[in-house]
């Protein structure tokens, strides 16, 4: 899964960042809303973290106009004011959640759990291919009732191909959802990551494989039980 992190304050990013990426999120932060709202349509995420104060304009006119584009994913908005008009403001411009600053990065990773486990978003939160089932929310996956221990970067990439549902994802997107577009990563670490994950799925006897098809990418598969 990757979060879009809008926040002009360098510091205050980075920790955001460290504390989603220790709980299986991929981040891509955005420091102006005109760079977020360039990589925002053009990029699939998750959920939103957006802060009203911008150098460059209210983070809620950003949220408003991808609303009016028919924008769906959840967003929770970061601000240093705390009234009650400035809550209801944010929640008439498409806000699901709203944080006031100073504010415990643990509870904003949690309050971003939360709105992924909303009934709108759960289905794409929620998978089972073979024996293996994976909560995307939750940042867990199992295999019967054993629990798959994987590395941020393997989970992020049984999510992406988990949700595709049987379908190939190219190594571009693949890439992408796992280290993000703006990485400085190797291309070779998506290979080493899809080796590892497959090693996993192996050893846990999950009923569910890797393929490669064609050199266009890969897909998650169930394979024969019987």
């Amino acid at each position: 899964m990757r979060i879009a992190l809008v926040e002009d304050h360098a510091r205050l990013a980075e920790l955001v960042r460290i504390a989603f990426e220790r709980a299986a999120f991929g981040v891509d932060v955005f420091d102006t809303l005109a760079s977020a709202r360039y990589w925002l349509r053009r990029n699939t995420y998750d959920a939103l973290v957006l802060d009203r104060g911008m150098p460059d304009g209210d983070g809620l006119s950003l949220l408003a106009g991808l609303r009016n584009e028919g924008w769906s994913v959840p967003c929770l908005v970061l601000t240093a004011r705390d009234a009650i008009h400035d809550r209801v403001e944010g929640l008439e411009h498409g806000a699901d959640d709203y944080l006031a600053k100073p504010f415990a990065v643990e509870e904003l990773v949690a309050r971003v759990r939360a709105l992924l486990r909303r009934p709108a978003a759960l289905a794409s939160m929620h998978h089972a291919v073979g024996k293996l089932r994976v909560e995307a929310d939750a940042a867990r996956a199992w295999v019967d009732d054993v629990p798959l221990r994987l590395a941020p970067s393997e989970f992020r990439l049984l999510v992406t191909l988990a949700q595709a549902q049987g379908a190939t994802r190219s190594h571009a997107q693949l890439f992408d959802a796992v280290f993000g577009p703006f990485s400085g990563t190797s291309r070779n670490a998506l290979e080493v990551t899809v080796h590892r994950l497959r090693t996993r799925l192996r050893e846990h006897d999950a009923g569910a494989a890797i393929v490669n098809e064609r050199s266009l990418g890969f897909a998650l598969v169930a394979t024969d039980q019987s």
